[in-house]
């Protein structure tokens, strides 16, 4: 009985010797430290989902009021309007007020007011630079691509050493070199007609600023 005693006691203590010699065989464990990549593919429908928030309105900002609507549309039919009325008075001259970027100052001076290019410098400085270079660019390259592209990339290096990003005001060059009716006024373009209705359209902003600050509905 000793003996089988022994015998059976000696199957034990190897049984557990062998089982505590699995349990030391453990597969290399992973790093908790190292994430996942993502998987392209969600990763891709991730900037498709963030390129796609930029086509779409603000959602965080409040639907604008009626008289934040009204006031500046109708700042901007009378710019037009008193733009219009000096058209008839210069037209033996053979100029005109109304041009294009003045429409797009419109929508500057009256939709966003407290946006950079609204401020007075930025406005007036654009203007007057952007004019003078076409000018000096048709004087020296003549009507054609290579007096517009070196009058606009002029112009934005203008505008950013400068610091008065205006972007209407990038018009102006290729409007005079395009527009042959202008060349007669050469350097009389730097004030005439973007300075000068610049100067109209910022009064009228004032009056329009002040009814849709006092007079809402």
């Amino acid at each position: 009985m000793a003996a089988l005693s022994s015998y059976i006691s000696s199957l034990v203590l190897i049984r557990q010797e062998n089982k505590h010699a699995l349990m030391r065989l453990r597969l290399p464990s992973i790093d908790p430290g190292i994430r996942r990549r993502p998987i392209s593919g969600v990763k891709a429908a991730a900037n498709l989902a963030t390129n796609w928030d930029a086509w779409k309105p603000d959602q965080g900002s409040k639907a604008p009021s009626l008289s934040d609507i009204i006031w500046p549309s109708a700042g901007a039919f009378a710019a037009m309007a008193v733009l219009g009325k000096m058209d008839q008075a210069l037209a033996k001259k053979g100029v005109s007020m109304t041009i294009a970027p003045l429409g797009a100052v419109c929508a500057v001076l009256f939709a966003t007011p407290s946006t950079p290019g609204a401020r007075k410098y930025n406005i007036f400085m654009a203007q007057m630079g952007c004019a003078a270079i076409g000018v000096l660019a048709f004087s020296f390259l003549g009507p054609g691509w290579l007096a517009r592209s070196t009058a606009l990339s002029a112009s934005l290096a203008f505008m950013i050493y400068f610091r008065a990003i205006h972007p209407p005001a990038a018009s102006l060059p290729l409007l005079f070199i395009d527009g042959a009716k202008f060349h007669q006024l050469k350097f009389w373009y730097v004030l005439f007609p973007g300075a000068a209705g610049c100067l109209l359209l910022c009064l009228i902003q004032e009056v329009v600023c002040y009814l849709k600050d006092n007079v809402k509905f």
